[in-house]
């Protein structure tokens, strides 16, 4: 078939990504007709009719009832101008509702999760610039299947921005109270010290339960871990070091060694 001949409805269907049903059926009500006809007589759609197909297609695609598609092609009073413009007013309209149903859809899979139950706009402004929301999925990857993530997620749900706020404040003045004793020269082991310590294993087990035992094993952390390491020491040089030997220090005082100290 050549392109004088046309194009046929099965390879016109092809063509546009419609069903050979679809063209009939804008056929029959006069959408778009073929306008032409082969040697044999079989109708087929020319060059023009393919265009006003296309039309046809990005006007369906904006929400367009094929009826209004008609008016707005075969009118030649019509204001396709002031459609399009309507029409994407409504869709911005419609994409506002969307982000809103994702927004709701997002709080009702953080309520199923449990646990913190925060945007991250809020966890940044509440924990600061330097707060990653990806830490959260990353520690409920790392220790989801733990006894201790099912303690944080049944303590934390219920838990309000007012909540957080409140423990975020805890923490700085406990991080502020840490780098004031280190820069002070205070020893671990020293009474001062446990008094941090204990603070420190404190703001945990708002959490979960964490044992002397268990406060070793996050202090390892601290000196193993690149991440914890730079964390405390941006807070003062050598801090990280220092805390995870008054944690040990703190333990040793309560009867756990923390060369054989495990998670329990």
């Amino acid at each position: 078939m050549t392109e004088q001949d046309g194009l046929t409805v099965g390879r016109t269907a092809t063509l546009v990504g419609v069903s050979v049903k679809t063209l009939h059926h804008w056929d029959a009500v006069g959408l778009v007709r073929p306008s032409e006809r082969t040697r044999s007589g079989y109708r087929v759609y020319s060059a023009d009719d393919i265009a006003r197909l296309h039309r046809v297609l990005v006007y369906r695609e904006l929400g367009f009832p094929l009826s209004e598609i008609g008016r707005l092609l075969d009118d030649p009073t019509a204001d396709a101008h002031a459609h399009l413009t309507r029409q994407r007013r409504e869709l911005r309209e419609r994409i506002e509702q969307l982000e809103h149903m994702v927004s709701a859809v997002d709080r009702m899979a953080a309520a199923t999760r449990g646990g913190m139950q925060l945007t991250a706009e809020e966890q940044i402004e509440i924990f600061g610039s330097d707060w990653n929301p990806e830490w959260v999925d990353e520690a409920a990857e790392r220790w989801g299947d733990t006894k201790q993530w099912a303690e944080y997620r049944e303590r934390t749900t219920d838990l309000t921005p007012q909540d957080w706020q409140e423990a975020a404040a805890e923490h700085e003045t406990l991080h502020t109270d840490l780098t004031t004793a280190r820069r002070a020269g205070i020893e671990p082991g020293t009474p001062e010290a446990n008094t941090l310590a204990e603070r420190h294993r404190a703001t945990l087990s708002r959490y979960f339960d964490c044992t002397h035992s268990m406060h070793v094993c996050i202090g390892r952390k601290f000196v193993d871990e690149t991440g914890y390491t730079e964390y405390y020491d941006a807070l003062a040089p050598g801090l990280a070091s220092w805390l995870r030997d008054v944690i040990f220090a703190n333990a040793i005082a309560h009867g756990v060694n923390p060369e054989t100290a495990v998670w329990e």
